[in-house]
């Protein structure tokens, strides 16, 4: 089972994927966020033999929904029309985590991406 993670932003949107196994989590590539991203992820999707997707939910500081969260529930719903699960998971300074460990650069949103599948495998996929 291979699943896609995903860091929504508003901007760029970070992409990793799983092993063939569902065990593992690498970064894979950043997205523009336009028009074609929905496209576009099913297209990743296909090519890759995805199964399921993650999607990391955005909560503030008291675990509520912050204003991207609208946005991430509208794509959510148009990425549910691929026909493949889509999981919402709680990510909390993904992108920071990312920035930290690896620096700033072109593909620390997709680590983020990576960093909120590999939490959602090791609570969910592994048992």
């Amino acid at each position: 089972m291979r699943f896609l993670g995903i860091d929504y932003g508003a901007k760029r949107v970070g992409v990793a994927i799983s092993d063939e196994n569902g065990a593992f989590a690498f970064p894979l590539l950043v997205l523009q966020n336009s028009e074609k991203l929905i496209e576009e992820i099913n297209e990743i999707c296909k090519e890759n033999s995805v199964s399921e997707i993650v999607v990391g939910q955005s909560l503030n500081f008291c675990q509520e929904e912050n204003e991207i969260m609208k946005e991430i529930n509208v794509f959510v719903k148009n990425l549910e029309k691929s026909g493949l699960p889509v999981h919402l998971h709680p990510e909390f300074l993904t992108s920071v985590e990312a920035e930290r460990l690896q620096g700033k650069n072109d593909m620390h949103d997709a680590s983020a991406a990576a960093l909120i599948l590999k939490n959602y495998i090791d609570t969910y996929a592994r048992k």
